[in-house]
């Protein structure tokens, strides 16, 4: 390849006063810069709180003095609508309990804050209409986390649409990667920025559809599609040593970010995709929590890609981390296990955190400390290192279901009805 042409395609760069993306700087959920708070509470060290409308899973992204996040509000009934079927087999149609939000209006809106004091420069609405298919009564259209680059903002909500903002709010362009069927749960997968490309995943349903595929960053004009045999999954890729890196239940398989084109695979998790992978060196770590717990560390050189697997530990949809030389692992329930990245070994299994909770939020980690967010509002400290300790709990009294971002000396949390900023 070109040196010209190599250098249109690696990551997005980034100051260590942002967190860009899903999972902060570089994808990994750590600021290595950064130096939060280590206590708070709903009255205490907190810098401002806004109410936000509606719902949404999206983390909080952040360049410079500009807050972006996106919401979802559900509006009036649709008693006419009719979503697509999703089929276990050529006769055997698929269905959850779980199922909501097809029947009623979804309005999409793109919200930005200034940080430092918390002001709404504006809002938009990059969609208001019908949407396309169920999701689970948990999850929200607005769930996969924007990207942003110093000069564009991209959204992404999956079938409802890809748009890209300027900083003062303009709509830059609309671009849509068509109907993304995921047996009704709804959409997980954020992003990812390439250079002059906008990468997403589009598995779906059993995967005879399903694929890669690269936007322009500059128009949202097609740059290139790559199929993937690969049944609906949720989890975000990384970029490692220009490789894309992507998840799969059947199969993880690397990209080149420039073509799509297909440069190895490996064993496949045999469970929903839905953690982001993890990088330490020139290994990559890939998990998932269900129908099976499973951690498996890949070499990202050699024919036998496997090094290690673990098999429990792991949770739903929280990802696991890496931080300062060891692997985190998180539960539903909140219990931490920590292992050596390179061998699989274990340092300490089972712990648990001192409330009895649920998470949905991915950990993330700043200044020697691991940042575990319940869904109850609580923000368990734990010490990073080979030893588990809690170093304190603090509660904002509100449910989160989203990431934290951590910037600098603070902390944005999106709460389920506020956006806080949370600073000593």
């Amino acid at each position: 390849m070109r040196k010209s042409a190599l250098f249109a395609f690696l990551p997005l760069t980034v100051f260590a006063a942002d967190w860009p993306q899903w999972r902060g700087p570089a994808a990994t959920g750590v600021a290595d810069d950064a130096h939060p708070p280590a206590t708070w509470s709903a009255t205490e060290n907190i810098a401002w709180k806004v109410e936000v409308p509606g719902r949404g899973h999206s983390q909080p992204v952040i360049w410079g003095d500009r807050v972006f996040l996106t919401t979802d509000i559900e509006g009036e009934a649709l008693p006419d609508a009719k979503p697509p079927k999703h089929m276990m087999s050529p006769t055997q149609e698929f269905t959850h309990p779980d199922w909501s939000g097809v029947d009623h209006r979804q309005t999409l809106k793109v919200l930005c804050y200034r940080a430092s004091d918390g002001k709404l420069l504006w809002e938009h609405t990059a969609y208001d209409g019908k949407p396309f298919d169920y999701k689970h009564r948990r999850n929200t259209d607005a769930s996969p986390t924007p990207v942003v680059d110093g000069k564009t903002l991209v959204v992404y909500f999956e079938s409802l649409g890809f748009y890209a903002y300027s900083f003062d709010g303009k709509l830059l362009w609309k671009s849509s990667v068509g109907d993304v069927p995921s047996m009704g749960m709804g959409p997980g997968t954020s992003p990812v920025m390439v250079g002059d490309s906008v990468i997403v995943v589009c598995d779906q349903d059993l995967g005879d559809k399903s694929f890669l595929a690269a936007f322009s960053k500059k128009n949202g004009e097609l740059l290139w599609k790559t199929p993937r045999k690969i049944q609906a999954s949720w989890a975000t890729p990384i970029v490692v040593n220009g490789q894309l890196i992507v998840s799969g239940n059947e199969a993880i398989i690397a990209y080149d970010p420039a073509n799509g084109h297909e440069l190895w695979r490996s064993k496949g998790l045999g469970s929903h995709a839905i953690h982001t992978p993890m990088q330490i060196g020139d290994m990559v770590i890939v998990s998932s929590g269900y129908p099976k717990k499973l951690t498996y560390g890949l070499r990202l050189d050699g024919d036998d890609h496997v090094a290690w697997k673990y098999e429990k530990g792991t949770a739903y949809v929280p990802s696991p981390i890496v931080y300062q030389g060891y692997v985190y692992l998180i539960t539903d329930n909140g219990s931490l296990t920590c292992l050596d990245p390179k061998t699989g070994e274990v340092k300490y299994e089972g712990k648990r955190v001192p409330v009895a909770t649920k998470f949905m939020a991915s950990p993330v980690a700043a200044a020697g400390k691991i940042f575990l967010t319940a869904e109850t509002g609580e923000t368990f400290v734990i010490k990073a290192g080979p030893e588990h300790e809690v170093l304190g709990t603090n509660s904002i009294d509100e449910p989160v279901y989203s990431s934290l971002a951590l910037v600098g000396d603070a902390i944005y949390m999106r709460a389920e009805q506020h956006l806080y900023k949370i600073r000593q």
